[in-house]
């Protein structure tokens, strides 16, 4: 598919990066906040589609996940988004739970300080 059509057509063609993943930010629909940046490769966008609910690419476990499969905490999604040139994607989800791993509502819990220092919301 040509740039051009990629950029401006009505045809889903991600453009994967060499390992196979495209960048994912996924919001709460309902307030807008970022709940965290993840990475989704053909194989879980497909079980996106099909499902309704948030699958990603773990790259530190190197499989499929299923958010929420263990913890409970899915991700319903109202929205599924790709930005101009088609290398990252917007999941609008409402969350049933934390989406971050330490039980955070968000992963971006903290706040930089001009000193560089980490302060908790």
């Amino acid at each position: 598919m040509s740039d051009a059509s990629r950029e401006t057509g009505t045809i889903l063609d991600p453009r994967w990066d060499d390992r196979g993943l495209v960048q994912t930010v996924t919001t709460d629909a309902a307030t807008g906040e970022v709940l965290m940046v993840a990475h989704m490769n053909a194989t879980a966008l497909a079980a996106t589609l099909a499902t309704g609910e948030a699958h990603y690419w773990s790259r530190s476990r190197q499989e499929i996940w299923h958010k929420g499969a263990t913890s409970g905490n899915t991700q319903a999604v109202v929205e599924l988004r790709i930005d101009c040139d088609q290398d990252a994607l917007w999941l609008r989800v409402t969350p049933a739970g934390p989406a971050c791993h330490t039980g955070e509502r968000s992963c971006f819990y903290r706040a930089i300080a001009g000193d560089g220092s980490l302060a908790r919301d």
